[in-house]
């Protein structure tokens, strides 16, 4: 068995692998409006380098967890498997996320038109198994959930990003005087597996996310990219980057009934489109990045 898919493998299967995974999690939730990024305890980390998935891998594991009924937070490859004394089952599926190479290319100057050195990202597919599906490895603690008042982590991140926030009816973002808009807390309601004060963070994250968009920061338009679907599309990258941020913090994310409108518009877009999850993910990771380096 290989950890690496061969460099000859089609690219095209690589895409639509992915947006195959997280269609079937969108799909299997869109009756109670849960997607793969609703109630995830966290990123899903290499249980062989502790590290955490960023990204489009972020979001299938997630959606790979969700489709096969995992609550386990680690992955690793088979070898990695092995190195941790631990034994893959026989028969278990693989779940393929993607690695970013750099290459060295040789490209031509606009201006001199000489050659010179160049390097281009080539995408590339590694295959992970679960802790559900290994033998002979210890689950590590997990933390506890279940946040019950407000976090001064999460207050200073909000703070340090510098966004105009009043108090209004309902939670918006408005683009045209580039504010937020977030009723008082006390307007929000937990739920059995998270607080309140969750709901509250979360919302303001995922209009933290469309905050980024504005021309004076990250200048995020996607008109033209996906016809009539660009503000459901938009959405999408505010669902995922507010689902990032709340994975970051340990936030309970919940469901959002407010979205439902939008999922047969996601999957129209991602059932045609087997690029797009990609650039949504990628939106979203910019735009985290963008608010935690503020």
């Amino acid at each position: 068995m290989t950890d690496v898919l061969s460099e000859a493998a089609p690219r095209g299967d690589l895409y639509q692998r992915v947006t195959d995974e997280i269609v079937q999690a969108i799909e299997k939730g869109a009756g109670k409006f849960i997607m793969p990024w609703h109630g995830a305890d966290g990123r899903p980390r290499n249980a062989f380098t502790g590290d955490a998935y960023r990204g489009i891998n972020t979001l299938v594991l997630w959606a790979a967890a969700r489709n096969r009924g995992y609550v386990s937070w680690h992955w690793a490859t088979f070898r990695q498997w092995q190195d941790l004394g631990a034994r893959v089952r026989k028969g278990e599926k693989a779940t393929a996320v993607v690695f970013y190479k750099q290459v060295p290319v040789e490209a031509e100057d606009a201006k001199t038109g000489e050659k010179v050195e160049d390097t281009r990202l080539i995408a590339r597919m590694y295959f992970l198994f679960n802790t559900a599906q290994v033998d002979g490895w210890v689950v590590p603690d997990r933390w506890p959930g279940g946040m019950i008042g407000r976090d001064e982590n999460v207050e200073n991140f909000i703070a340090a990003t510098g966004a105009e926030i009043r108090c209004g009816d309902i939670a918006v973002y408005s683009r045209a005087a580039d504010y937020i808009s977030i009723p008082h807390e006390d307007r929000f309601v937990g739920t059995e597996t998270s607080s309140a004060t969750e709901s509250y963070y979360s919302t303001v994250f995922h209009e933290l996310v469309h905050w980024t968009g504005h021309h004076v920061r990250l200048a995020r338009n996607l008109s033209g990219r996906f016809g009539t679907h660009d503000y459901a599309m938009e959405e999408l990258v505010a669902e995922l980057g507010a689902a990032y941020l709340c994975a970051e913090y340990l936030v309970h994310n919940e469901p959002r009934q407010d979205h439902a409108a939008y999922i047969g518009e996601w999957l129209d877009v991602l059932r045609g489109d087997k690029r797009a999850i990609f650039m949504a993910a990628a939106k979203a990771n910019e735009a985290v990045q963008f608010l935690m380096t503020a």
